[in-house]
């Protein structure tokens, strides 16, 4: 199986790079998973940020995992970033990839990983997949939708949202702020579908 290590007396693992470029709520969720052995062979191989000053950063090293830069602003276009980018997932020998709030374009490295990289969306698409994460919610107020939730997906080879793999329904409710319905968004719906995705994607391959 080229996407596993398999290891003498072992189980074959698939390692995984996770892209961050914030905070790192959902790489936190995937951490926990990697530290009590909770999703059957799967092996981090690193975080990756495309900013020096995401706080992803510094929550992966107190995890003791491999954290890295490939800063997007130090390049002059999408294709040479996702090129430095494609090079750094080599050298850290990864399987497959994780988008966890990483915002710049995947270039190279999304047609190298085809199939092999998984993200989840804060809204049930086709709604609002135009929209960055971060605008979703005020969206979903603004069109007072009552129905929103999140989507697990495979990207495709541009490293835009392809394949659907999962959906997850969450009420938007009459009190709610683009904050609290993002949070119960990531709570009820995105921690849940990325996790199973994960499951899945080591499961199968």
């Amino acid at each position: 199986m080229d996407a596993h290590r398999c290891r003498k007396g072992s189980l074959c693992m698939a390692r995984a790079a996770i892209l961050v470029s914030g905070g790192g709520r959902r790489m936190r969720c995937l951490l926990d998973c990697a530290f009590f052995n909770e999703i059957d062979g799967f092996e981090l191989a690193g975080v990756v940020s495309s900013s020096p000053e995401a706080y992803a950063l510094q929550s992966a090293r107190n995890a003791n995992v491999p954290a890295y830069v490939v800063d997007d602003h130090l390049f002059p276009n999408a294709g040479s970033y996702g090129l430095a980018l494609l090079n750094k997932l080599k050298d850290i020998d990864t399987d497959f990839v994780i988008l966890a709030g990483f915002t710049p374009n995947l270039g190279p490295a999304a047609r190298y990983y085809t199939g092999k990289v998984l993200g989840v969306f804060p809204a049930l698409i086709p709604a609002f997949e135009d929209l960055p994460e971060q605008d979703v919610s005020t969206a979903a107020i603004a069109r007072r939708i009552q129905i929103t939730g999140a989507t697990a997906y495979l990207a495709d080879d541009e490293g835009h949202i392809g394949q659907i793999l999962a959906q997850k329904t969450v009420p938007v409710l009459p009190d709610d702020t683009p904050d609290s319905l993002l949070d119960r968004i990531f709570e009820d719906a995105q921690k849940e579908l990325l996790i199973e995705a994960v499951r899945q994607f080591c499961k199968e391959h």
